[in-house]
């Protein structure tokens, strides 16, 4: 059965439309599942170079949006891995958030080779077509692609990091186990279990101790999709094989718990993750200069 963890607890609205697949991104909250709720959190562009990009990939490109510090200068990279519901107006002031912090951080749309996330109207649709069948392979080599565009264009090659939320989550972990680049890795909510198919074969469970650097995990104690028992299997793999993770519980918060566009928002959990989450990226290297 597919992940279905970014849906709990919400209801269905329908996708706005974005344009033609692989050009450009979402506008807005264009999301199937969503009580969309006025966003907490309005970061904006000043002192920033910010917009879309085309992420080149082994077969064609894949759009993308990044934030970095508008001042000269060589700064660390932050790829952000989006939720299912594509890279809408919360991925992009997340960008923009690290981008304030001194980061050049980037999302480039994973899933938009296999669909286009704009125009499908059920949180099911976009699971059975489009996540189920986006290779695990792929998705790391596009993340590589998205590292190199942001290395040639003001990125620094020896302070990258990676970070996301619930799928991008998951993603996250792999990731940390596929890339001998990354300094730090921070997966929010990320989900280690499923069950694996040909193009998706292992769990974020399954590479816990294979990871190649230190990586943050943030979740939510009353996340009825990713019991937390299983986090503590993962922390305790990782551990065992010597690799440095540190696993944070926050005790009343839900799935989404940082997602402060709709009612899962936990605001003193969210801002305790994301302070974590800067000090994480700084403890390891991924440290902005001056």
């Amino acid at each position: 059965m597919p992940d279905h963890t970014e849906t709990a607890g919400l209801r269905d609205y329908p996708l706005a439309r974005r344009g033609v697949l692989m050009t450009g991104l979402i506008s807005g909250f264009t999301l199937a599942t969503q009580q969309v709720e006025a966003q907490a959190i309005h970061t904006g562009t000043e002192g920033l170079d910010a917009g879309e990009a085309q992420i080149p990939t082994g077969d064609g490109k894949l759009p993308a949006y990044f934030a970095k510090p508008a001042r000269k200068g060589t700064f660390p990279v932050v790829l952000v891995n989006e939720e299912i519901f594509g890279v809408h107006e919360y991925i992009k002031d997340v960008c923009r958030r690290l981008a304030k912090a001194g980061y050049f951080a980037v999302a480039t749309e994973y899933y938009a080779r296999i669909g286009d996330l704009s125009k499908m109207t059920d949180v099911q649709q976009i699971i059975a077509e489009v996540i189920s069948k986006t290779p695990d392979d792929r998705y790391m080599a596009d993340l590589d692609a998205t590292a190199a565009w942001a290395l040639d264009n003001g990125g620094s090659a020896t302070r990258v990091g990676v970070m996301g939320f619930c799928r991008g989550g998951r993603q996250t972990w792999l990731y940390a186990a596929h890339s001998p680049h990354l300094k730090a890795a921070v997966a929010f909510y990320g989900p280690l279990g499923g069950n694996p198919s040909a193009i998706q074969p292992v769990t974020g469970l399954d590479v816990a101790d294979k990871l190649k650097c230190p990586l943050l995990g943030l979740y939510g104690g009353q996340d009825a999709s990713i019991p937390v028992d299983l986090v503590h299997q993962a922390e305790a793999k990782a551990k065992a094989a010597h690799e440095i993770v540190e696993i944070v519980v926050y005790p009343d918060a839900p799935h989404g718990f940082h997602a402060d566009y709709r009612p899962s928002y936990r605001q003193a959990d969210a801002e305790d993750a994301w302070n974590r989450t800067l000090g994480w990226f700084r403890r390891f290297g991924v440290t902005p200069a001056g």
